[in-house]
């Protein structure tokens, strides 16, 4: 566990970005470097301040009044000491928004209950492993929303499919996309019926967008993947000015 925060450099742009990867459980390392390289670039391209470390410690309320968004980069594990689980949670019902990608959501138990039953809203349960990596039809749910407009309405592409014990509800839940569960071979007791894999949801003022998209590191290099994060990014900062929507 970390409990020395890192020195934060000076920020005076528009918005500022804390990209965080600790993985204290499953780790996949190319995957990670490619998506906070990724969110870097897209951050820096609208002219925001980014902050991208593993350094648990940076959760206290000094350092995170300084961002206004929070990505979670596929971590795992136990991460966070009691106080900084404090920290983050007051920040984002305080009006900070978090994006959440990949195994962020990809834990089979957590220690943190409120992480998964209120930020998540739902235990992921496995993801497919006859292959492991499958073509699969992604349907976009709500194309209006800032980050599903890039999209196509049917959305192919190959994935390691993440399955949930249920459909998140409640909290302002927003269904952004949905599996095609006919379009690629679920494993025994995953398949879902309505199978979410990118959705939003309301956390006091605070917004959160989850993608269980992204395994691979070939994947930040997509062009509609990008343009489906850099959406959220986007969709995420306004919650300082305009609140959960």
């Amino acid at each position: 566990m970390d409990t020395l925060p890192p020195e934060l450099p000076t920020f005076g742009r528009e918005h500022a970005v804390l990209v965080f990867s600790k993985t204290n459980g499953f780790r996949d390392d190319a995957q990670i470097q490619a998506a906070n390289a990724a969110v870097r670039t897209l951050a820096e391209a609208r002219g925001w301040d980014v902050f991208v470390t593993e350094n648990a410690a940076v959760f206290n309320p000094v350092a995170l009044a300084r961002f206004d968004v929070v990505v979670l980069n596929s971590t795992s594990g136990d991460i966070f000491l009691p106080t900084q689980r404090d920290a983050f949670r007051h920040w984002l019902e305080q009006g900070g928004s978090l994006l959440a990608l990949h195994g962020a959501g990809g834990d089979p138990r957590y220690d943190w209950r409120w992480y998964v039953d209120t930020v998540l809203g739902a235990q992921f349960i496995g993801h497919t492993y006859s292959p492991q990596f499958q073509q699969g039809v992604v349907e976009v749910a709500e194309p209006a929303h800032p980050a599903m407009r890039p999209l196509p309405a049917r959305w192919q592409r190959e994935e390691e499919w993440y399955a949930f014990d249920r459909v998140p509800s409640g909290h302002g839940t927003r269904i952004l996309a949905r599996l095609d569960e006919g379009s690629y071979a679920p494993e025994p007791g995953q398949r879902m019926g309505d199978h979410p894999v990118v959705w939003t949801r309301c956390i006091g003022q605070g917004r959160v967008f989850y993608s269980a998209l992204g395994h691979k590191a070939e994947t930040y290099a997509e062009p509609l993947h990008l343009r489906m994060i850099d959406g959220a990014l986007g969709w995420a900062a306004e919650a300082r000015r305009d609140g959960c929507d």
